[in-house]
Order: structure tokens, then sequence, then C-alpha cells
């Protein structure tokens, strides 16, 4: 698979259209099966910390003022990640709060996302839930660090795509796993996806 860059969001909330900003970002690199790179650093919008947020990710707002300004935090993690493909598990989410932290600094996006939760539905289909700390318990992957924190998250997310990989050379016979075939089966259905690993075996 080619370089990938794993990425993780902790934020004030779910919406950045409501107001909703980064609290914590992290990237990691993935080359030849393994993190090379990692980048990680909080980050002061300025926006304060809901009390049930601060309970599910530990991260204070006192902690939060004494963070660098999110914009030069964005700056760092947009030149870190560069143009290379960008994962994350819940992309949606993810995505959604790179392109609005991007757009205070008046960047643009160039890549897509590929998101391991829409993989997992469908290269792990017997999983009990799709969520990254029951995945990460059922395929036995180590756990990195505290869930909802964005470096353990990201490191987390990374070895669940590692495992994604792995399911499709050894389970699913593809001889090269590459991030447009990951792209090809976020969006095929379950009953598209037969035919999609298919053609990616060359049959």
């Amino acid at each position: 698979m080619e370089v990938v860059a794993v990425i993780d969001f902790e934020t004030t909330g779910l919406s950045p259209s409501q107001g909703d900003r980064a609290t914590e970002v992290a990237a990691v690199i993935v080359e030849g099966g393994r993190v090379v790179d990692r980048y990680q650093s909080l980050m002061n919008a300025g926006v304060r910390i809901p009390a049930y947020i601060e309970a599910l990710t530990g991260i204070s707002n006192a902690m939060i003022r004494s963070a660098p300004p999110a914009d030069a935090v964005m700056r760092e993690v947009s030149d870190f990640v560069g143009g290379i493909p960008i994962v994350a598990h819940n992309a949606s989410f993810d995505a959604r709060f790179w392109d609005a932290e991007l757009e205070h600094i008046q960047r643009e996006r160039k890549q897509d996302f590929v998101c391991s939760l829409l993989l997992s539905r469908r290269l792990l289909p017997l999983a009990p839930s799709h969520k990254l700390g029951a995945l990460v318990e059922y395929a036995k992957l180590p756990v990195a660090g505290r869930y909802h924190r964005a470096l353990a998250d990201a490191e987390m997310a990374a070895s669940l795509l590692l495992r994604l990989e792995e399911e499709l050379r050894l389970r699913h016979r593809v001889p090269e796993v590459s991030v447009d075939l990951l792209r090809r089966i976020q969006r095929a259905s379950k009953a598209q996806l037969p035919r999609c690993l298919a053609a990616a075996r060359g049959g």
C-alpha cells in the first residue's frame, strides 16, 4: 500500500458548523506496514470545552489555555501530512474538522479521505461493533493509550488499517492493496463487494 497519514481529532463537540473547534490533533505516517513518523499537539482555538467532553477526553480547559494556537498547529500538521492520502476512523467526522480548521488558515484539502470504519464494516462483518475500541478488542490489536486522545486513537486506527490490509491479502487473496482499492471497497454495498474483490484479484 502507498504511504498514508492516519489522523484523529479531539474536539469541543460534533459539528464545526455549530461553532465546535478542534482541541487536539494527531497524524501518524504509515509506510511499509508500520508507523514511521508521528505528529501530535493540543490546540487552542479559544472555545470552551464542555464538561462532558472534558470527562470523555481528559483534555481540560486549563490544558488548552497553555496549548499553541489552533492556526499554528494546523499549519504544522497540514505541512506534515502534505498531499498523501488521509485515513481516519469515522472519516466523515474528521474530514469536517480537517476542512474547517484548514479554512481558518486559508488552506484547502487536496486529497480524499479513506474511512477505516466503512472498510471494517465490509471486511470485518462479524465484529460486534465497528467503533474503534470494539474493533481493537475484536481484532486483538495493541491498545496504544487512552481512547479519545488523538495520538492513541490515530495509532490504533493505523493498526486497524494494517489489519484490514492483511485481511485483503490473506483472506481475500488480493495481491496488491492500494488506496484506490480501499476507496472502492468503502463505497461498495455488501452485494457489490464480491465483484469488487474479484476485480482486485484480476478475476
